[in-house]
């Protein structure tokens, strides 16, 4: 029997319908003839159907007669019953051809009951199409329906139902069941049309109101935007954030979120509770320097005369300066090293920021790092707390208003590592040129480009720099100054300062170079200028006072009248004994405010072999004192006998100042030895070294503040560390004049010397 394929469509026996086509299956039209029998196998998928075999049908279908065809190709068809397939070929010419067998029908439902059930179900239909504009053509429609299965081979195709399900439809032999799966097909698809209808007037209902509302809201944009073009002073926060926002040139990330919080910012109102904070968020984001700033041109020239103007001497460090900058220039960009400026406090590491800044042309801004412990101070607090707010560096950026100032991190060694996190870390990303092109603040949560920003770091020591930052860093060292170059400093920076700022003129007051040298000398103890700073701000304000009290003529400060103008003693420093004692020896030591003489005093008192150290000692100085004893037992097995018998006592005068470093081991050497031999060692003798158990003298740190403060003793000959022969350049000449200094590489060559 010809078979013709359908797909996604159902047929049920007493069923007439029509359909149109040139050729089905191979056969024309016109060939068809009234009472022709043709199957119609219902497809599993969509397949072509020159191709389809048994497996690619359900096995039930349906038989039907060719009733009638007319001119226009549309073909009449009445279907009979229900078959099931048994084989299905395809001849030579095309045609799909089927053997097929009979399913007869239960006929388990009373006619009365089907009719009824069905008009009711019908009239369902006719009152749903009611509600909708297409409803005239659908009643219509329905009214043609004669019985249940018509209505089911007419809305199968609309049915929410799986085609598994709707085959389950013609599968089954009970006319009840039947009945009972269309109904429930039927009912279930009215009432999911109703829903969708509802929810489709309801949204469309919503989208009116928004509708409205957008439209309300751009007329009173309209309206704000002519009020603040008539009244400029009266803009509206979200205006101006706006305009902000679209000229500042931020990146597309920072964009993105502005817009998202100003839009909260628009829905919250001012009367909203997080209104503030959205406010303080974009006031911030908007301050700041997106655009990169346009590469100005270095003089280097201009550079050397700004550096020698604002700072006397520091040679060496106006040198790495201004070879960091030849490297900007040409390269036309931010490159180089991350400069950290190391040194006692008041050598001028963080005024020399300010004079790069001036050199470039660019702000300035400094940021103080000590006591910083929480890693939040750096990259700033997430918005969700409260109180939140950026972290330093970047609130640094909003002060500079610029996208490439010179940034001064001060005291780098002083951050503080607890529960908080580790600020040093944080630092990591931001000095790093390989990460801070995109610097994230937590508060800010966007990215920002640090690497145009020039990045300068201070520090008194590195001993408490984490070594992975310490890395990322050229250390410069900042000697301290000497006697001479405080002297000029004075006159040149500080005294002119001074005078400025409590208003006292030239004609007012008359410092002699002799006053200002015994200033220097007896008045400060640093290697710094900070101190000599206070005592010449002192004298201007005794000045300031007679001036106001009418006592008009001109002040002359001498050194003998110091004392009365300053108002208390001047600092003693420790001097050379002029008497030489066995036992007593001479040492050098570095502490923060510059360098200073070290007394190592050692005596053999009455006991039984004990060996007793006061002075505060660390650890690393009780270390040396253990080594320099044991060298001192093996040089001289005779004459140390005697600490079998004897307790030893070393002491470091000032007991209330803490010491402790790696440099007193050829003093404590030298001064064990000189007292198990009796031989006194001259006291215009300095030393400074550590020492190995070997008797190799080690390399030491500070050795420029520990010569100028042995020429401020009266020292006359100094042992250093053959290894420190090198760091002799970074003396100043006036110092090296005034001193024998002698290299030594091993603890006998000091003693062969001395003793």
């Amino acid at each position: 029997m010809i078979t013709i394929p359908i797909y996604d469509t159902i047929l049920l026996p007493e069923v007439t319908f029509f359909f149109k086509k040139e050729v089905i299956d191979g056969w024309n039209i016109n060939e068809f003839e009234n009472g022709t029998i043709i199957a119609f196998a219902m497809l599993k998928e969509d397949i072509d159907i020159r191709t389809v075999t048994m497996e690619d049908i359900y096995p039930v279908g349906v038989s039907a007669r060719v009733e009638s065809i007319d001119s226009e190709g549309n073909v009449k068809v009445r279907t009979i019953e229900r078959v099931k397939f048994i084989s299905l070929t395809r001849d030579h010419d095309g045609t799909t051809e089927s053997e097929i067998v009979g399913l007869p029908e239960i006929k388990d439902m009373d006619e009365k009951e089907k009719n009824e059930r069905f008009e009711r179900l019908r009239s369902k239909f006719l009152k749903f199409v009611q509600n909708y504009q297409w409803g005239l053509w659908a009643r219509g429609f329905i009214l043609q329906w004669k019985n249940i299965n018509e209505l089911a081979c007419s809305m199968t195709g609309y049915f929410s139902i799986t085609w598994e399900e709707k085959f389950a439809i013609v599968e089954t032999d009970s006319e009840a069941e039947r009945f009972d799966l269309i109904e429930h097909s039927s009912y279930e698809f009215m009432e999911m049309a109703d829903v969708a209808e509802g929810a489709e007037l309801e949204q469309q209902a919503r989208n009116e109101s928004i509708y409205r509302e957008d439209a309300i809201k751009k007329q009173i944009e309209i309206l704000q935007r002519e009020l603040d073009e008539m009244h400029p002073e009266n803009i509206s926060d979200v205006r101006r954030f706006e305009k902000e926002i679209a000229e500042s040139g931020m990146n597309e990330t920072a964009e993105k979120e502005a817009r998202k919080v100003l839009n909260r910012m628009k829905q919250e109102g001012q009367d909203g509770h997080e209104y503030g904070m959205l406010y303080d968020y974009l006031d911030f984001v908007t301050s700041l320097s997106w655009k990169p700033e346009e590469f100005k041109p270095i003089d280097l020239e201009y550079a050397e005369e700004v550096l020698d103007k604002d700072h006397y001497g520091l040679k060496k460090v106006k040198e790495r300066i201004i070879q960091q900058l030849a490297v900007m220039a040409l390269n036309k960009k931010q490159s180089g090293s991350i400069l950290l400026f190391v040194g006692p406090p008041g050598t001028g590491k963080t005024s020399i920021g300010q004079s790069i800044a001036k050199a470039l042309g660019r702000e300035y801004v400094r940021i103080s790092l000590g006591g910083v412990r929480d890693e939040a101070e750096i990259r700033g607090h997430r918005r969700t707390y409260i109180g939140a707010m950026p972290g330093r560096i970047m609130e640094g950026m909003k002060r500079s208003g610029a996208s490439n100032p010179v940034m001064v991190l001060d005291e780098v060694d002083k951050l503080v590592r607890d529960y908080g996190g580790d600020p040093s870390s944080a630092l990591l990303e931001v000095l790093d040129p390989e990460q801070n092109f995109s610097f994230t603040d937590h508060y800010m949560n966007v990215p920002y480009d640090l690497s145009n920003v020039l990045f300068v770091c201070t520090a008194n020591s590195t001993d408490t720099i984490p070594e992975p930052l310490l890395n990322r860093m050229e250390i410069i060292e900042f000697p301290g100054y000497t006697a001479t170059e405080k002297f000029h400093i004075a006159r040149k920076h500080l005294i002119p300062k001074a005078m400025k700022q409590t208003g006292i003129r030239r004609k007012d007051i008359n410092i002699t170079d002799a006053a200002v040298r015994k200033l220097i000398s007896d008045y400060t103890m640093e290697s710094g200028v900070r101190g000599l700073k206070k005592q010449v701000e002192t004298l201007m304000r005794y000045a300031a006072v007679r001036m106001v009290k009418g006592q008009g003529e001109k002040l002359s400060v001498k050194p003998a009248n110091l004392r009365e103008y300053i108002g208390h003693r001047g600092i003693s420093h420790d001097i050379i004994d002029k008497k030489a004692v066995p036992g007593v020896v001479t040492g050098l030591a570095w502490t923060m405010a510059g360098g200073e003489i070290l007394f190592i005093e050692t005596k053999l008192v009455h006991g039984n072999g004990k060996t007793i150290i006061t002075g505060q000692l660390g650890d690393v100085m009780k270390e040396s004192v253990e080594i320099a004893i044991s060298l001192v037992k093996d040089m001289y097995p005779e004459e140390t006998r005697i600490l079998t018998e004897r307790d030893l006592h070393i002491h470091v005068p000032e007991g209330a100042v803490p010491k402790d470093g790696p440099s007193a081991g050829i003093t404590l050497v030298t001064a064990l030895t000189s007292l198990v031999t009796g031989k006194p060692v001259a006291p215009n003798i300095a030393m400074t070294g550590e020492i190995s158990l070997r008797g190799n003298v080690m390399p030491i740190g500070g050795l420029p503040e520990k010569l100028m403060a042995a020429v401020r003793a009266g020292v006359k000959t100094v042992f250093i560390p053959e290894k420190n022969v090198e760091d002799l350049e970074d003396v100043a000449e006036e110092v090296k004049k005034e001193l024998n200094i002698i290299p030594v590489k091993k603890i006998k060559d000091v003693i062969s010397q001395v003793l």
